[in-house]
């Protein structure tokens, strides 16, 4: 299960946050994402829950071009995940608490924290069906105008004794095909997301992360959605771009 919303922003704040090489896409949309996971086969059978932040960009590299969402952080509730995203595939991942979302009177709430903080409240509310149709297929090399499509990434990885220093830092990319993934159920409605402001006291080691969230500007929310689906990818197709 599934549940997003999007919200307008300054085109400047959201390049200020990206790597070299990226920048924002057609038009500046942040998604926040919270999906629940079970039955996960490679943790025979256990699930956990995410959280991430995401907006449209372009990257333009020495030989490669891609176009999709960049996924600038994803928090998860399990150590596992976080360190075979982080170290073999190039998610920028965290730990956080993510409980189940809650509902009730026709609104869903979801809630992150750290350590007993809550940097995150989302609601999604007034909920209405929508369609659910299949995904569209995706090429499995560059489209006709040699842009690749997917989930954009940043591996960075520090230096051992050279601070500041990278052992890696490159971009990564997520292919967009999902073959074995089908939406199950679909709703569409209002919601609302708001990252509150931490103290280093509140997250010694990811305040900058919350706040840089918190001080982007809400022009307007757009889309709020919640999905159900089954079935996914083992992402033994990431590549890294250059």
């Amino acid at each position: 299960t599934t549940v997003s919303v999007s919200f307008l922003t300054g085109r400047e704040q959201l390049d200020r946050l990206l790597p070299d090489g990226f920048r924002v896409g057609e038009e500046p949309v942040v998604t926040v994402a919270a999906s629940y996971m079970t039955e996960i086969e490679w943790l025979a059978g256990r699930g956990y829950n995410i959280l991430g932040v995401s907006w449209p960009a372009v990257f333009q590299g020495e030989r490669d071009r891609a176009a999709g969402s960049f996924l600038a952080v994803l928090w998860e509730n399990m150590c596992d995940p976080i360190l075979t995203g982080r170290e073999e595939l190039g998610y920028a991942k965290m730990w956080a608490e993510i409980p189940e979302p809650t509902v009730c009177d026709g609104r869903t709430h979801c809630t992150a924290g750290w350590e007993g903080f809550r940097f995150l409240d989302m609601e999604v509310r007034d909920l209405k069906p929508s369609s659910v149709e299949p995904p569209e297929a995706a090429a499995d090399e560059a489209t006709v105008d040699e842009t690749l499509r997917g989930i954009l990434h940043y591996k960075y990885i520090p230096r051992t004794g050279d601070w500041g220093a990278a052992d890696v830092a490159y971009a990564v990319l997520t292919p967009a095909d999902v073959p074995n993934q089908v939406v199950t159920e679909s709703w569409e409605g209002e919601g609302s997301v708001a990252f509150h402001s931490a103290t280093w006291e509140d997250m010694p080691t990811q305040c900058h992360i919350v706040n840089a969230f918190h001080e982007l500007e809400v022009k307007e929310f757009r889309r709020a959605e919640v999905t159900r689906s089954v079935g996914s990818k083992d992402l033994g197709d990431q590549r890294v771009l250059r």
